[in-house]
């Protein structure tokens, strides 16, 4: 692929910019096309900084499998080894939640830490916030992808063991001995003259324009906030495909901690949109038979991907300034794969027209204290509304509810089109004849009972 070719892809989803890069047989190429600000103009090149989102996930996984390698830490010892403060609503999750809960999304606590604040404290303060949070599901039940709260609660344990705070971690264990220069945690840290600008689209004839948040919270840090170019995240995938082992020769893990990371795996009840499992700190592909590990992240305004192929040695990476997540990664993607000979990603399955649902099965409210969701029959169809924000549906111009069609792939499994994108829905774990849990962007959304489907 050509900057050229990637410009024309990148008009075509409405996206100022995106930086790709290619690592393949131990050698980089990186290019770029378009612009890091759409009031400014100024380009995009391979060295522009992009904001990673939830790929943060997996640098610091790493962090934490270093700790492993040096016995100062272990994924199945309870986190009050290491807190003996932490508690939740729940008294056994409280005694019983690991690092290996927290890493592969099983722990299912809801993220009720309210404003930790933006200090030195901040993982501290979450960790003692969450003390009355109930479970969105129990333990270990079901993969629930937890945003912000599961990577912090693992910082803290980082910065009990290592004695330094989860950014000096990072930065002393992983960016450094990478030999990274552009990759940070903190946005205090960031070359603003390199820095692209993240954008959303309200409308296709208005088309994009500046993200009315510059970044996430501080919270989000250990699980949202690192900021990278294409290269140093290319970095990351040499030490996936390495053993361990970083392009200047550094020894970062071991090999068996990479390993782990691959091969400990929890199902993820919707594997159509990312992938039927969830690893350490790593989604698990299944791409024509080829296993691919990546991880994808997103904040308001900017998305990332990075797709690792140990069995083709190749690792690929875009990060943009805004666009859709899921249509323009896979057009950038085939095409490059294609180019290289390489397996293609597989297409999300057809919907099953003539399939015959029980719908009241599905039907209800499901819901969170930040997510509501309400699936409803109408004749022989089934639809799925979602409950948006005010202040996010007043910003974009839309209704505070959408309601799109959910056409059946399976008795469990939807596909849902939207404007932007075709998203896939999961409803499934049925009780009494009704389905407990919808999972869609990995995240689970239980039932409501019916006392509180009207008050959320």
């Amino acid at each position: 692929m050509t900057p050229e070719r990637l410009l024309e892809i990148l008009d075509e989803f409405q996206t100022p910019s995106a930086a790709v890069g290619i690592l393949h047989n131990g050698e980089i190429t990186e290019f770029a096309a378009g612009v890091r600000h759409v009031v400014t103009r100024e380009p995009a090149t391979p060295g522009t900084i992009y904001q990673c989102g939830s790929m943060t996930k997996t640098w610091t996984a790493l962090a934490f499998m270093q700790l492993v390698d040096e016995g100062k830490a272990a994924l199945d010892e309870p986190v009050r080894s290491y807190l003996p403060g932490f508690a939740v609503a729940d008294p056994q999750v409280s005694a019983a939640v690991t690092p290996r809960h927290l890493l592969n999304h099983t722990n299912g606590i809801e993220e009720s830490f309210g404003d930790p604040g933006e200090g030195d404290d901040v993982y501290e303060r979450m960790v003692a916030n969450i003390a009355g949070a109930p479970q969105v599901h129990p333990l270990a039940y079901t993969h629930g992808y937890s945003a912000a709260f599961g990577y912090a609660a693992l910082a803290r344990v980082m910065e009990v063991v290592d004695g330094r705070g989860w950014d000096d971690i990072m930065k002393y264990r992983l960016f450094e001995p990478m030999g990274l220069t552009r990759t940070s945690s903190r946005r205090e840290h960031v070359d603003l003259t390199r820095a692209a600008t993240g954008h959303v689209v309200r409308s296709p004839e208005e088309g994009p324009i500046v993200s009315p948040v510059d970044y996430l919270p501080r919270s989000f840090g250990p699980g949202g906030n690192l900021c990278s170019t294409a290269g140093e995240v290319l970095a990351l995938a040499h030490v996936l495909l390495n053993d361990g082992t970083a392009a200047n020769g550094t020894r970062i893990v071991s090999a068996e901690s990479v390993r782990e990371m691959m091969r400990s795996r929890v199902p993820v009840p919707d594997p159509y949109m990312f992938g039927p499992e969830w690893a350490l700190g790593l989604i698990v592909c299944d791409w024509h038979g080829e296993t691919v590990y990546a991880h994808d992240g997103s904040t308001i305004g900017q998305n990332a991907r990075l797709r690792v192929l140990p069995d083709s040695n190749l690792a690929i990476t875009m990060l943009t300034n805004g666009g859709p997540r899921d249509g323009l990664y896979r057009k950038v993607f085939n095409e490059i794969l294609a180019e290289l000979g390489a397996v293609t990603i597989p297409a999300l399955p057809a919907p099953v027209p003539d399939l015959k649902l029980d719908l009241s099965r599905y039907d209800g409210v499901y819901g969170r204290p930040d997510l509501r969701y309400e699936v409803k029959a109408e004749g022989e169809k089934l639809f799925m509304t979602h409950f948006l924000n005010p202040m996010e549906a007043a910003f974009l111009g839309k209704p505070d509810r959408l309601t799109y069609e959910l056409l059946p792939v399976s008795d469990t499994h939807f596909l849902m089109p939207t404007e932007e994108d075709t998203q896939t829905v999961a409803i499934y774990d049925f009780k009494d004849g009704v389905a407990q849990y919808l999972h869609t962007n990995c995240r689970v959304t239980p039932r409501l009972p019916e006392d509180e489907a009207g008050s959320v």
